[in-house]
Parts: structure tokens; sequence; C-alpha cells
């Protein structure tokens, strides 16, 4: 069977899936339907905007634009970051501590897969880096956001147990130490349900593109699950970076704990 490529009017035909939607929020009342339009909308100028840069991106294969690129992709995952929380530590810290996170993870796995398993020539090419990048990238923002919510909520939460372990000669990393390990278990959740469910409840995104363009499924699944790994390792990395730094900010050398220092929405 060959793969057959889609028109415009197939697009616009699945774009009546988001206006049934939109009926069918007004309906029941949800108040959800100008942020379904809205973030459609945006969907759709944000990725025909990336097609037309990552075509030229493809055709020039220099080092230096396709670096430039992948550090706009972190910027903008810093952002995303730092919008998903309900408490943020105030200042530029709040900004800093999701997007080095999500670079730091980035790079080191991003690079990793492309110098180890994938090898292109060059190694940097922009049709296999920015890809990449951009997977880890959203795992990675999403497992650190949830992770600093979490752990930002949660310790103002229980600020008088906190204070009271403090009071009573315990260290900050000892009266922490619960918040973190959850904050940790909260950002990584989405990644171990992804690989759990995949192959019997979810069929990965990245294989099903691959099989409806015609690759053979058992090559399919070799790169979906190289993928899966990658993305776990960089969200791993991620996730602990971002909630050590944080709860490292929330605290300074006297131990005490420093809730003046969140910010909230």
């Amino acid at each position: 069977m060959s793969f057959m490529p889609l028109g415009y009017g197939d697009i616009a035909l699945a774009a009546v899936l988001i206006g049934l939607n939109a009926l069918l929020f007004i309906w029941l009342r949800l108040k959800l339907e100008r942020q379904l339009v809205i973030a459609a909308l945006r969907m759709l100028v944000q990725l025909s905007l990336l097609a037309l840069v990552l075509k030229t991106l493809f055709e020039l294969a220099s080092p230096i634009y396709t670096g430039l690129a992948a550090l706009a992709m972190v910027l903008f995952a810093g952002y995303e970051v730092l919008g998903r929380q309900q408490r943020r530590l105030a200042g530029w810290w709040g900004y800093g501590v999701g997007a080095s996170s999500i670079l730091f993870a980035g790079t080191i796995v991003t690079v990793f897969a492309l110098t180890t398993q994938v090898r292109p020539d060059p190694w940097y090419h922009p049709q296999f880096a920015l890809p990449l990048l951009g997977m880890i990238l959203g795992n990675t923002m999403t497992g650190v956001a949830l992770g600093l919510d979490t752990l930002s909520t949660r310790m103002a939460r229980e600020r008088p147990a906190i204070e009271a372990m403090l009071a009573l000669g315990a260290t900050r990393r000892a009266a922490f130490r619960p918040f973190v390990r959850e904050a940790m278990r909260s950002g990584l959740i989405p990644i171990l349900n992804a690989m759990s469910a995949a192959g019997l409840v979810s069929i990965p995104g990245m294989m099903t593109g691959q099989i409806l363009s015609g690759v053979d499924p058992i090559e399919a699944v070799k790169y979906q699950i190289l993928t899966m790994f990658l993305i776990a390792g960089g969200t791993g990395i991620g996730v602990v970076c971002a909630v050590h730094m944080a709860a490292a900010r929330l605290s300074d050398n006297r131990h005490r704990l420093r809730l003046d220092r969140l910010k909230v929405k």
C-alpha cells in the first residue's frame, strides 16, 4: 500500500472535529471553547512556520544556524515551564531554573544520541538534530513543570511542618527530602505512564508516522524504543536538576525555609 500525501482539504475536514468539540464545550458550559480555538490556531500557525524554517535549515545544514534554532527551542521551553506553575520562584530564578535544567538535559541526551546511535553525517545535521531535540525538550518540559509546581505547592502547604522540623534541629536537606522526592515522582509520572502504555494502550506518534509513511513496523519499533529511552533519560535528568535547584533556592545557608522567594501567579 503506497503512502498518500495529505491535501489541504483533508486537514480542513479533520478541523471539523475541533469545531464540534467547541460546540460541545459551549453546550456543557465548560468555558474552554475559546482556549481550544486559540490553541488550534496557534498550532496551525506555529507548525506551518516551523515547516518553512526546517526546510531552509535542512538546505543550509549549518552548525551555527542549527545551534541558534536549538537555543530558540530551549528558550521557548523555559518560558512554557514558567507559565505552567501556580507558584514560581521570584525574579530571574523562575525562568532560569527551568530553562537551564532543560538546556542541560536536552543537550546531553541529544548529543549522545547523535554521536552514538543515529550517527548522521555531519552529526549536527538539522534533519536529525532538531526533531530529536524537540521530542526530548517537549517531554522534559512537561516533567520539569510538574516537578517544580508540585514542589512549590507542597512546601507552601506544609510550611508549619517543615519549620517545626527545622526548629527541632533537622537540616534543610532532611526537612525538604519528602517534598523533593514527591516532586520528582510527579515530574516522572508522565514518561513512566507513556512507556508502560506503549504497544498495549497506544501506538506512539513517531512510530505511527513512520508506519503511515510506509516504513517496516520492525524498523519503526526500533526507532520508537530508542526515542522513548532518550526521552526518559532527558526527562529524568531535567526533573532531578530542576527540583534540586528549586529546593536549594527555597532555603539559605542558615537552614531556613524561604517561601518569600516564591511568587504566586
